[in-house]
């Protein structure tokens, strides 16, 4: 009898590791043929699963191992990223059309329809909730508006009273996102220890859940962090950089030096990743590839130019120049936009000299593309697919504006970090 129920355990658990489930999203009218990209996430890197294609209304992808964790699809002609988690149960979202884009994430699951409630929640603790309790002191407790404010209020700062056992990842990103993200006033600081015990200890369900990058951000920004180098040290000691864990943390540690442009603390940090005995996982190892790819004297990888102003070039090796400064920019950043025309009064200075300017856009809207692009004398290039072009991997763009500076052979001479750095290079004042 023993040996019957141990059978049954195994071939239940084995069930569980090789559980599939299916994603079905559905569109109103005929969407047949239509592109789909769906990522799963590896702390804060979408990693692409599969691309497929729309059979009429509807986009249908079976997944065919266990996750638990974010996942997302991109439709690129509507321009439309759709986030939904998995349970390892079947996904069922449905989107609303209007006038060809998407109007409506409606979800249909119950694992997704109580992740979306929670989050709207919580968004309505962290934005509303503090504004309604400044508000309210504008008016009499008798006033019907008062007692309107004060019911949300009470509502909004109520505790959740969702059952989530039966949800193992909304209840892992719901409890832990409250307890180290919780932006309340009245919400207690975190310790460095917390977050390194929490990191270290917690199920792999870490990776998958985009708490990691804030979560170290956290850490990094911490009042206990009296020296930086000391604090990322003491971190992955404890994490260990020889265990998978430990490595994904270096890797995302060395993305975000990369974004703040903590040019030293990357440089210190890829070498030690570089330096590893051990085998390394793969996250790590293409954080590695990409770097070393973009190192001073490595050939800058040539790419399609799409949607091009001011050139008659299909491809970045067909721009021909003695120099080209590469900037990734788009028209929503602030930062591009106070730097990006400081280039103008010098560009026919820069073309005197063979120097042409590639600028390659984030964006995904045409129209906010051409406002802006149209602008700029230089040649600018635009897939049009935000932050899923495929240059943003190619060349690791971790924000933007980003700078390189590339000889006539296209090898990378200068990876400056803002305009002026660009131009002090060049040696135009």
């Amino acid at each position: 009898m023993k040996k019957n129920i141990l059978l049954v355990a195994l071939a239940l658990s084995a069930q569980l590791v090789n559980a599939q489930f299916n994603i079905n999203i559905k569109t109103e009218g005929d969407n047949t043929n239509k592109e789909i990209y769906v990522y799963t996430l590896d702390g804060s890197k979408d990693i692409l699963f599969t691309k497929g294609q729309s059979l009429k209304n509807s986009f249908s992808i079976k997944y065919p191992t266990s996750y638990s964790g974010i996942m997302k699809a991109y439709i690129p002609e509507f321009k439309t990223t759709i986030p939904f988690i998995s349970e390892n149960r079947n996904i069922d979202i449905l989107l609303k059309i209007k006038d060809a884009k998407v109007d409506d994430i409606i979800y249909l699951d119950e694992a997704n329809k109580l992740m979306s409630k929670l989050q709207s929640t919580e968004k309505k603790k962290d934005y509303i909730l503090p504004a309604l309790y400044q508000i309210i002191q504008y008016y009499k407790k008798s006033e019907e508006f008062a007692q309107a404010l004060e019911k949300e209020i009470h509502n909004l700062s109520q505790s959740e009273k969702e059952d989530l056992q039966s949800y193992p990842f909304i209840n892992y990103y719901h409890t832990n996102s409250s307890k180290f993200l919780q932006k309340s006033i009245e919400a207690p600081s975190i310790s460095q220890e917390e977050i390194i015990k929490f990191i270290s200890d917690s199920n792999e369900m870490l990776e998958t859940s985009s708490l990691l990058r804030p979560l170290l951000l956290s850490y990094l920004n911490s009042k206990e962090n009296l020296n930086a180098e000391d604090a990322v040290a003491k971190l992955l000691t404890a994490v260990n950089i020889e265990t998978s864990r430990g490595q994904t943390v270096l890797s995302e540690l060395i993305d975000i030096f990369n974004a703040y442009a903590m040019n030293d603390l990357k440089e210190k940090y890829l070498k030690d990743a570089q330096n590893l005995k051990c085998s390394i996982n793969s996250r790590l190892e293409n954080t590695i590839k990409i770097n070393k790819s973009l190192d001073i004297g490595a050939s800058f990888a040539n790419s399609d130019l799409e949607n091009t102003l001011n050139t008659s070039a299909k491809t970045l090796y067909g721009v021909k120049a003695n120099k080209k400064i590469i900037i990734f920019w788009s028209s929503g950043c602030s930062h591009c936009t106070k730097e990006l025309p400081q280039f103008i009064p010098h560009y026919e200075t820069l073309k005197s000299k063979g120097i042409e300017i590639i600028g390659f856009s984030l964006d995904s809207n045409k129209e906010n593309y051409l406002e802006k692009a149209q602008n700029y004398p230089w040649i600018s290039t635009s897939e049009l697919n935000g932050w899923y072009a495929s240059y943003v991997q190619k060349y690791n763009v971790q924000a933007t504006p980003i700078y390189f500076v590339l000889d006539a052979k296209n090898k990378i001479i200068a990876k400056p970090d803002r305009y002026a750095d660009v131009m002090e290079f060049l040696g135009i004042k």
